[in-house]
């Protein structure tokens, strides 16, 4: 029997390395890794997806996408036949976006946003920010890896202006109830995991590996 091909996906400007510890049983799964691009002219969220689906080269693949990964595979699966579609901190529709997220779609402050910052995260880590935040900064520090302006002023203008109203019941939705940047309270139909912040990827990794492989099968 051929292995089940699983394709990840990271979030905003991610290496693929924040799936270094997710293991699934070899016997049955063959992982994939996908990496961010950088969005051609006027490249809209659909027309990224279709070019990203080309790398996908087995049959009915799984997908799974962290963050904006998460609401890139969604676009992903309308271009190619999926066997299953797994979103983990993310969204199914612009339903489930904080208030901020809407205000800042409204007010176009997400213009504003000093994605640069983002770019240079070694010069915001030598600056003080609390215990918490230098550890945010840190993570950031590894596992960023696109760090042109051009795809992050692309990818937080394509997070909020996303358009998808109606929800694809077939997607799986993982979320964690102490997710900062989507919290859990704007979230519907989701597999809740105690504990779980913005970044369980990394810090609830055992909870993936135990149950990522139950959900894909069944």
């Amino acid at each position: 029997m051929s292995k089940i091909p699983v394709y990840m996906m990271p979030g905003l400007a991610a290496s693929s390395n924040i799936f270094e510890r997710i293991v699934l049983p070899d016997a049955i799964f063959e992982i994939v890794l996908l990496e961010w691009e950088i969005p051609l002219d006027n490249e809209t969220l659909a027309e990224y997806a279709k070019r990203i689906s080309k790398k996908i080269i087995h049959p009915n693949p799984v997908l799974i996408g962290v963050s904006f990964g998460g609401i890139l595979v969604q676009e992903i699966s309308k271009c190619i036949n999926t066997r299953k579609v797994i979103i983990i901190s993310s969204v199914k529709s612009n339903l489930e976006f904080p208030r901020r997220m809407k205000v800042a779609k409204t007010t176009k402050a997400y213009k504003l946003i000093p994605t640069n910052l983002l770019a240079n995260v070694e010069s915001l880590s030598k600056f003080s920010f609390g215990t918490t935040i230098n550890k945010r900064l840190k993570l950031y520090e590894k596992f960023l890896r696109v760090r042109d302006k051009l795809y992050l002023d692309w990818a937080v203008e394509q997070i909020i202006l996303w358009d998808r109203t109606i929800v694809d019941e077939n997607v799986i939705h993982i979320h964690g109830d102490e997710d900062d940047v989507f919290p859990i309270k704007y979230i519907q139909n989701c597999i809740v995991v105690k504990g779980g912040t913005h970044v369980m990827i990394l810090s609830k990794y055992k909870w993936f590996n135990e149950n990522l492989p139950k959900l894909i099968l069944e």
